[in-house]
């Protein structure tokens, strides 16, 4: 994104044309994902090390310019809006974009604003979020025991994660759970969140580790094929195949109403 060039006017070069955007392979450009922050209020093992160095402030773009880079791109077709990081909401004033992007929402010129977060500020946010026209969420949780929650998340806390569970389901907003399937640490465990999300009504994605990011451990260590948990877990649960495709990364997700 630093490589996109804002005018002093408010245009922008990629509003110049209503043409849609159309990638290589003729299919048109509907989603995008924007990173508002590499910082995090975790530190997740296979994620990041303990002591990270982030991105200066100042090679950040403002909320104000995201606000304008991201209504650029709904303005040449994208319908679905996905905010990450990092964790988006520890970035300082972040509901400023978040209530510009749900204006989108509400005229009917964007279909869908969500975002992927760790839960910690959840109970804080979930009514505004709500509020915004934000209908879907994801929270990235890999473990529904407290100790190994901290000892995967090192500085996080389980009750906060569960506290915003909680405000966002309350406030309406559908949650989906993203759980990083890791070899000898929450493999035995994956068949019961799966049995707690949907019992709640959410949602389970599974998904594996990659080499991304500068950790302080080898992530071979923890890897584990999803074919490998596909096959672990067919042992419990039948699958049915969907045509459902997402338009992010191709993860395994287990089908709610298909259980022995």
């Amino acid at each position: 994104m630093n490589n996109v060039t804002i005018d002093q006017t408010g245009a922008h070069p990629l509003a110049d044309s209503k043409a849609p955007m159309i990638d290589p392979f003729r299919r048109a450009v509907t989603y995008l994902r924007v990173s508002v922050t590499d910082r995090c209020d975790f530190r997740c093992t296979y994620c990041m090390a303990e002591n990270m160095t982030f991105l200066p402030k100042k090679d950040l773009l403002t909320l104000e310019e995201l606000n304008r880079l991201c209504s650029a791109f709904i303005a040449k077709g994208v319908r679905k809006l996905r905010l990450t990081g990092g964790e988006p909401l520890v970035r300082k004033n972040v509901m400023f974009l978040v209530r510009e992007l749900g204006k989108h929402v509400h005229s009917g010129s964007l279909d869908e604003l969500t975002l992927t977060t760790n839960g910690s500020q959840l109970s804080k946010f979930a009514a505004e979020l709500a509020d915004c026209g934000v209908r879907r969420i994801n929270v990235s949780l890999d473990t529904l025991d407290p100790d190994k929650f901290k000892q995967i998340t090192r500085w996080g806390e389980f009750s906060k994660v569960m506290e915003g569970i909680d405000s966002a389901q309350a406030a309406g907003i559908h949650v989906k759970i993203n759980a990083v399937a890791l070899k000898g640490f929450n493999d035995t465990e994956i068949p019961g969140m799966m049995r707690w999300a949907h019992g709640r009504g959410m949602d389970l994605t599974l998904i594996e580790t990659m080499p991304m990011g500068e950790i302080d451990e080898d992530r071979t260590d923890h890897y584990m094929p999803l074919s490998e948990l596909r096959d672990t877990l067919a042992e419990q649960f039948s699958f049915t195949d969907i045509a459902y495709k997402t338009g992010g990364p191709a993860p395994l997700s287990p089908g709610r109403r298909n259980r022995r």
